[in-house]
């Protein structure tokens, strides 16, 4: 604008001192000379007289977001949530060669409003704390098309470098949660101090009216074996757990949106990829560090992995259903046809399933995930009995060997010679 403004007063005095010239009589020729001007402009301001120049607004430049604000615009209105560094890696691979910088405005203006709010941030040192939380998701499988299932993400954040580790499950059951844990603790090669909790059924029990928290008494064990202990969020304050739960919508906008899964061991290993390639070496908007090089100086403060890996027994006992499965949390496992008892003992370890008859292992199985799966180990089953074949006949007629037709000949030649 103010660019604008100095052309055309520079204008109006050029304009004014070409017309005071001409007046007093000076060519052409000579005023082109004096002003530094072209003659045609000399005597078109001269015909014009004291009128003002009008300047016009400037071209404006084309952009190199331009060839992809429609494909853009187009993905914000289908996935509002997708974030702008996904954007970013999608573009850039049609040929996008302009920066971040020049991507924001625009899904500044496509994207609907949003109201944020003010939280207060806190901040622990190196090894002291992880937080922990499951969030739903709902998808359809490819192997599956038309069936919506629902799957829940186990996250675990370290709180000081925000280092992410998750694993998508079928359900939130206490087997689900120990694994989870086992391999997150493995990821990592150690374990904090203490592990934050939400009030989720599988940590936390109750309360009793002094506040004192009673904690799952697997959990308690487990987190015991790796020198940790758990700690449960303020009632209603789940915002304390925010280090872990940010990454949800993190998670849902550039990692889950606008994506594909065969099933949900091909979800788990494009997160994984996700997760390595991308979530933990970024930088966080928050610490404004590289996730992996903060873990890096994070890790040595974590506690040691155990000598001995964790696998925690639950003993009960099932039935044996008419087709030789037992159920065991909702998921059936095969039993040997040669099984007698009707009731058998189940040891439920943190992956395996080990059903035994009168102390003797007789199965053992790899833990299912979700619900209403079935396992059946073929060796369980009994092979089909040997048909025994048929003698050949030619046209109706028995085929005999000729060693049948030998001892029938000597039998009768010994009974003619002893008549």
């Amino acid at each position: 604008m103010e660019i604008n403004r100095g052309n055309r007063v520079q204008g109006i005095r050029e304009i004014v001192l070409i017309n005071d010239l001409h007046q007093q009589g000076l060519s052409i020729s000579a005023i082109a000379r004096k002003v530094g001007c072209d003659r045609k402009t000399v005597k078109k301001y001269i015909e014009r007289g004291l009128e003002a120049p009008c300047y016009g607004p400037r071209a404006a430049r084309a952009s190199v977001l331009e060839p992809y604000t429609a494909y853009l615009t187009e993905r914000v209105a289908a996935f509002p949530d997708l974030s702008g560094r996904r954007l970013l890696r999608e573009i850039r691979k049609l040929g996008y060669k302009g920066s971040y910088s020049t991507l924001k405005p625009f899904l500044r203006e496509v994207r609907p409003p949003t109201r944020t709010q003010f939280e207060r941030r806190f901040e622990t040192p190196p090894g002291q704390q992880a937080q922990v939380d499951f969030a739903e998701f709902t998808v359809e499988f490819t192997d599956e098309p038309g069936v919506t299932r629902k799957v829940w993400l186990f996250s675990m954040v370290l709180g000081h470098s925000r280092w992410l580790w998750g694993r998508f499950v079928s359900s939130q059951n206490l087997q689900s949660v120990m694994r989870c844990h086992i391999a997150a603790f493995d990821a990592m090669s150690g374990s904090p101090e203490h592990i934050l909790y939400d009030r989720m059924k599988t940590a936390v029990i109750g309360e009793d009216e002094a506040g004192v928290v009673t904690y799952n008494t697997s959990l308690v064990a487990l987190l015991n074996h790796y020198g940790t202990v758990p700690r449960a969020c303020q009632p209603y304050r789940a915002k304390t757990k925010g280090k872990v739960e940010r990454p949800f919508r993190y998670i849902r906008q550039d990692f889950f949106l606008a994506r594909t899964f065969r099933n949900i061991d091909d979800l788990n290993a494009q997160f994984d990829l996700w997760r390595t390639g991308i979530a933990n070496p970024r930088t966080h908007a928050t610490t404004l560090r590289i996730v992996d090089e903060a873990f890096a100086e994070e890790q040595p403060n974590l506690k040691p992995l155990p000598a001995i890996p964790y696998d925690a027994v639950l003993t009960v006992e099932r039935r044996v259903s008419h087709e030789g499965m037992i159920s065991v949390a909702g998921n059936y496992y095969s039993v040997p046809d040669t099984t007698r008892k009707c009731v058998l003992e189940v040891q439920n370890h943190t992956h395996e399933v080990r059903i035994f008859e009168d102390g003797v292992l007789i199965a053992s199985h790899p833990i299912l995930e979700g619900k209403n799966q079935r396992r059946v180990d073929p060796a369980h089953r009994k092979a089909p009995p040997i048909q025994c074949k048929k003698p050949e006949t030619t046209r109706g007629i028995a085929r005999r060997s000729l060693d049948f037709y030998g001892a029938v000949g000597e039998r009768m030649a010994t009974q003619g010679a002893h008549q």
